[in-house]
Formats: C-alpha cells, sequence, structure tokens
C-alpha cells in the first residue's frame, strides 16, 4: 500500500483507492493499494505491507528538499543513512554526491539506477510536500526514481538469499550535460556488472503500467552556441559593413534546412533554437551576437558526424557575408539503446512484479538521457514507469506544474526488484 496524506484536493486519482491508517507517529493518513501485492515473493510481500508508507515518506522528504546537479550533499547523506541502517556499505563517489552500493555476494552483478538530482524551477503543485528550496523542484521525477531504488535496495537487504550481486547506483547530476553517469564510470561504477537497467517516470502512461522499447528509446542531445562578430556600422550604410543580425537570420533558418538535406530523415535529427541576442538600436548594426539551441538525434552513428558537419554548413552559410564567428558545439550524451535481451529480462520482470497487463510499448524520445553512457560500456535497458492516475491532466515533466501517482512507487519497487533477481536467475 502507498500513504497519500489525506486531503480534499488530492488528485482524485490516487484517492479513489483509498483506506485509513494510522502511521507509527500517530498520523492519520489514506493509503493506496500496491498494485502488485501479492505476487511475491512472499519477503518481498510482507515488506513491501510493513514499509509501504516509509516508500512514500521517503518519497515527500525528498520532494519538499531538492537539490541540483552536483549539490546533492544532503540527499546522498539521507540515502546512505538508510542504506547503513540495513547494514549495507555504500560507497561516495569522488565527486562528493552519489552513492554506490552492493547487495548480495558472487561473481555475476547486475546494476539497478536512479539519478538523484533536481531541476531549476519553483514548483506550483500545491502539494503539502511542497520544495522548500526557492527555485529548485523535482520537476522530472528524480526524487521518485530515487525512492524507487532505495525502496528496491532495503526490499532485496531483506530478502533470504539472492542468486548474485545487484549494484545499486544513486547518479548525481543527470540533468546537466554530459551527465554524471561519467562520474559513476570513471569510479568504476560498472566494473564486473553485466547488465544495468533503470526506469524513469512518464506521464503520458498510466500508473501500474511500464513501457518497454528495443532499440533507441531516447536521442543524443548537444547544446550549440554561435557567436557572430562584425565590425558593426549604421543601418543606412550596410553596404559599408557586415550585417550580423541578416547573417544570424541566415543561420537561423539556413541551418536546420540544410542539415534535413544532409542527414538521412530516418535518424530523427532535428536542430531547434532556443535563445537569439543582439543589438539594441533599432538604427544600429551590432558587432556582436549570439545564437544558443540543441541538436538532438536518435541515431548514434549519425551523432558521431553532426559536429564537423554543422561546422562545414555554417562556414558556407556565412561565407558571403563577411561575418565572423566562433563555434561551441558541446555534444551532451548518446542515445540510449535498449539491448534486446536485457529488454527481454526487463520485460519478465515487469510481468512478474505487475502482470501482463503492466506490459506497454513506448516510443523514442527526442530528449536526451545520460544513462545511454552505461550502455555504451554494457548491455542494459531502460524503460517508462507510469506516474498518470488514469485520468485528469497529464502534468508534462519539466513543468512547474508536474506531479505523481503514488502508486507509482511501489510498482517502481517491485519492478525493480524482480528484474534484478531475473537478470541473475
Amino acid at each position: 500500500m502507498t500513504v497519500l496524506d489525506s486531503r480534499p484536493d488530492y488528485p482524485r486519482g490516487a484517492r479513489d483507492h483509498s483506506e485509513v491508517l494510522i502511521t507509527e507517529s500517530g498520523a492519520t493518513m489514506s493509503t493506496v493499494e500496491d498494485l502488485g501485492a501479492g505476487r511475491g515473493p512472499s519477503w518481498l510481500d510482507a515488506w513491501m505491507l510493513r514499509h509501504a508508507q516509509d516508500v512514500v515518506s521517503w518519497r515527500r522528504h525528498i520532494h519538499a528538499h531538492p537539490e541540483l546537479s552536483r549539490q546533492e550533499h544532503a540527499t546522498t547523506e539521507f540515502l546512505a543513512e538508510k542504506l547503513e541502517s540495513v547494514g549495507l556499505k555504500p560507497r561516495l563517489l569522488p565527486v562528493g554526491t552519489g552513492l554506490i552500493c552492493d547487495i548480495g555476494s558472487g561473481p555475476r552483478c547486475v546494476a539497478l539506477r536512479a539519478d538523484i538530482d533536481a531541476l531549476p524551477l519553483t514548483e506550483r503543485t500545491g502539494n503539502p510536500f511542497s520544495s522548500t528550496v526557492d527555485g529548485v523542484m523535482h520537476a522530472c521525477g528524480h526524487d521518485a526514481h530515487t525512492t524507487v531504488l532505495l525502496g528496491a535496495a532495503l526490499a532485496l537487504a531483506h530478502a533470504p538469499g539472492l542468486p548474485g550481486r545487484i549494484r545499486l547506483i544513486f547518479q548525481p547530476a543527470e540533468e546537466v550535460m554530459p551527465g554524471g553517469a561519467l562520474d559513476v564510470l570513471a569510479a568504476g561504477g560498472l566494473d564486473g556488472v553485466e547488465r544495468i537497467f533503470g526506469l524513469h517516470c512518464d506521464p503520458r502512461l498510466e500508473v501500474g503500467r511500464v513501457g518497454t522499447r528495443v532499440g533507441a528509446i531516447t536521442s543524443a542531445s548537444d547544446l550549440i552556441e554561435l557567436r557572430l562578430t562584425s565590425p558593426g556600422g549604421h543601418t543606412s550604410r550596410p553596404h559599408l559593413t557586415a550585417d550580423l543580425v541578416h547573417a544570424l537570420g541566415t543561420v537561423i533558418t539556413g541551418l536546420p534546412t540544410l542539415l534535413s538535406r544532409r542527414v538521412d530523415p530516418r535518424s530523427g535529427t532535428v536542430l531547434v533554437w532556443g535563445a537569439v541576442q543582439a543589438g539594441e538600436a533599432a538604427n544600429a548594426i551590432p558587432q556582436e551576437g549570439v545564437l544558443r539551441g540543441t541538436l538532438r538525434t536518435g541515431n548514434r552513428d549519425t551523432w558521431a558526424e553532426l559536429e564537423p558537419l554543422v561546422r562545414e554548413l555554417i562556414t558556407s552559410l556565412l561565407a558571403p557575408m563577411g561575418v565572423g564567428f566562433d563555434l561551441q558545439h558541446r555534444r551532451g550524451v548518446p542515445p540510449v539503446v535498449n539491448e534486446r535481451e536485457s529488454t527481454r529480462l526487463l520485460r519478465s520482470g515487469v510481468l512478474a512484479a505487475l502482470g501482463e497487463n503492466a506490459l506497454a510499448g513506448t516510443e523514442q524520445s527526442s530528449g536526451g538521457e545520460d544513462f545511454g553512457w552505461y550502455l555504451e560500456h554494457v548491455e542494459g535497458s531502460f524503460a517508462r514507469l507510469g506516474v498518470w492516475p488514469g485520468h485528469g491532466p497529464q502534468r508534462d515533466l519539466h513543468q512547474p506544474t508536474f506531479d505523481l501517482d503514488e502508486r507509482a512507487l511501489l510498482a517502481g519497487v517491485r519492478v525493480m526488484v524482480h528484474t534484478a533477481l531475473t537478470a541473475l536467475a
């Protein structure tokens, strides 16, 4: 069962499945069914029954105290304390935030990963456990990811026996490029690991369902910053200078068009500008201008070719204009490409945890996710965890109003536990 505050304005999708219980602290709370209850194994059912309210309280604590990328010190300390309370020995990453921890013994090892950082957004959900940090919010579900992995860890720590080792990776800095996954890799986080699995909240998928896919499930994502320079001048005499604003407009419209003719359209490559800055006076041609955007592709091979191609196309576009430029092409993260056998194992874990109706397909997203760095080193699979109550608005990720049905927390714990056990079996 999942615990929710007894509050009349809480999303109806959660309250539809509620009862009332008294917590250890004496507070009255409403409960939501554990969607996988009774599916076993017996030690997992027993743990979930005893600790469901703890799982939700952990998530609410993390949600109320969000921390930005590479600043997740309190979150790391909270996780370490919980892991150590059941006899586990987490290892702090050299960067100062994030943890790695093994459960079990033996030569075989599979990894489970969660990201722990928040976003620079001001929360507008109105929840009683809203962020207490100005301008910072868990708007991408990382509080849920962290809680799911923590719950899976503590449940597995109570298992009577495990068929091998399970590595827990509580990763910092997923929301910045090139991502904290590289810190985990540098610390030997995948040494000895044969497969890795992860979940991500999906507000378009109903709670109790998990979306899986063989092949690419996210896209590569790069940042582009183009700085143009010109002698500047008066707008009455553009022929005596280099028209920087016109050059910016040429790149804004021309570069995406040229890319669409030089890159295989099946790769899902898209360039979108997000910021342009130049000049102040209407009658002055500025000397400097800046253009920023993101370049995404769903194809790993295409990603490797984009940086020199973008530079070539910008050079050709600006050559007749007399405008100088400096291009900063910051490669972000590779696509997350799910391996077939790992995805089969993950689907088996979902089936065991929640039943046949839980399995769902999912489309490739053009969003970036640094889980892709792990799959450059070991096989694995990444899935989408449904968090939508089934009716009402679907609150999108990276928005101040993002929220989730907390029944997804227990569903996620069960999926992680069963996937690890299935992969080691």
